[in-house]
């Protein structure tokens, strides 16, 4: 064998792995008439971005998946991302989408992509003149807070002091009172970049310190995986999942 041969041989062993892995799994497919699947995704997670970004997409990810297994019955849980965890781990959800920055030791966990924190505000604001807005400037700001939002675990797990102590006027579970507040000039809120926003909201980086979170895939280490299931981790690993930076 030549030396380029011996290079090469992992390489096609690991693709006719793939494609025979893919092989059998739709010979399974084929013998269902569904194939039922449980996703739970955090309620911070958005399903897509403006294509113009880059931006990684949920919902591209789920139509491959459907291609794949035509017999699918998908079942799309929404909840905040502790909820999500306990009911992976009752296996009330065969699997999970979710950002956090720490998981039961039980679990599985395979990185997608990474998003920063933003502030968002309506136009106008103080903060649009800014690139990028420094942690230290939310000090004293009118404040809307996001219920669900995992920004203080995020922010906490850098284990630096916090500059900055909010000036709270609401508090809101859903992502459409939020916005509707923020475009009548009632506060500020921070969300992660790819969460969709209204067009008429605009954002920031935060930055000093940049605060992000890895969005993950989840399941529990060794819980039998449905086919379904194992179509889901198979098409994470071969995607690819990149992230342009915002402007």
């Amino acid at each position: 064998m030549t030396d380029l041969g011996r290079l090469m041989k992992p390489h096609l062993e690991q693709v006719y792995g793939s494609s025979e892995a893919a092989r059998v799994e739709a010979k399974e497919f084929r013998k269902l008439e569904k194939a039922p699947l449980k996703l739970g995704i955090t309620c911070t997670i958005g399903p897509a971005r403006r294509a113009r970004s880059g931006r990684p997409r949920l919902l591209g990810f789920l139509t491959r998946l459907h291609t794949e297994i035509p017999t699918i019955d998908l079942s799309v849980r929404e909840a905040p991302g502790k909820t999500i965890v306990a009911e992976v781990l009752a296996g009330a959800l065969d699997i999970a989408v979710i950002g956090m920055p720490a998981y039961p030791e039980r679990f599985d966990v395979r990185p997608l992509y990474a998003e920063r924190y933003v502030v968002t505000f309506p136009k106008g604001h103080r903060f649009e003149a800014m690139t990028a807005v420094p942690v230290r400037e939310l000090d004293g700001e009118p404040y809307l807070s996001r219920s669900h939002c995992e920004f203080p675990d995020q922010f906490a797990a850098l284990g630096v002091p916090k500059p900055y102590k909010l000036d709270v006027k609401y508090r809101s579970e859903r992502e459409d009172w939020i916005q509707a507040m923020i475009l009548t000039g009632l506060g500020c809120a921070m969300v992660p970049e790819f969460l969709p926003t209204l067009p008429s909201i605009a954002s920031r980086v935060l930055v000093e310190p940049e605060i992000s979170c890895t969005v993950r895939l989840v399941t529990v280490a060794g819980r039998r995986f449905s086919p379904a299931v194992r179509s889901v981790v198979r098409l994470s690993k071969n995607r690819k999942w990149h992230v342009v930076a915002a402007a």
